[in-house]
């Protein structure tokens, strides 16, 4: 049981992790990603991803521990329809520094960046879909939820959401999740941080 759930499908499994109670700690592999085209003009779908089945609606939230020190290095959260309708969403190292990072991929990937004024080595990621909508929020606390990203998201009638890490430039990023919650959708106020 993983996140005190069986329902968990690995894509892309990593050849080290170990799970206990409340938590997953990874290990990445090399040259692990994902990405659609944009810019790069590449497609990677080799990064790890736990996913487990929600329906049309839902809001999930991730307790994020890494060590982000190489170029791309990242962890967070994932909400993925296919191999071309995804999110993903937390750390990513870059331009010398761990940033907040998302790519929201249809067909083709975007990418946004931001700092992070907190300690990227521990962190929370939430993830809310409803009506066709995204809502991505980080937490330095797990208390106050500020907004990350507001995107139009594809509508289905179920997704797969959960962990995600990858490191494009090397391997053994060693990634601690817990604190997996997986629920309807939180309904609140744009601006209603909690």
């Amino acid at each position: 049981m993983i996140f005190g759930r069986s329902d968990g499908v690995w894509l892309n499994e990593p050849q080290r992790w170990t799970a206990e109670g409340d938590s997953l700690q990874i290990v990445t592999d090399k040259a692990t990603d994902f990405w659609r085209e944009t810019h790069y003009g590449f497609n990677r779908d080799s990064g790890h991803f736990l996913g487990f089945p929600t329906g049309g609606a839902f809001t999930a939230e991730l307790h994020v521990q890494g060590e982000f020190q190489e170029l791309y290095d990242q962890a967070g959260i994932m909400v993925r329809i296919d191999a071309q309708h995804w999110v993903k969403a937390g750390i990513e190292f870059s331009d010398g520094r761990a940033m907040l990072a998302s790519v929201l991929t249809d067909k083709r990937s975007d990418w946004t960046t931001a700092p992070y004024e907190h300690d990227a080595s521990d962190f929370w990621v939430r993830a809310t879909v409803d009506n066709g909508v995204l809502r991505l929020q980080v937490s330095a606390d797990g208390k106050l939820w500020p907004l990350m990203r507001l995107a139009p998201f594809p509508r289905a009638s179920s997704y797969l959401v959960g962990p995600m890490a990858c490191t494009p430039e090397r391997d053994g990023l060693k990634v601690l999740f817990t604190t997996f919650r997986l629920s309807s959708p939180l309904g609140r106020n744009l601006h209603d941080l909690s």
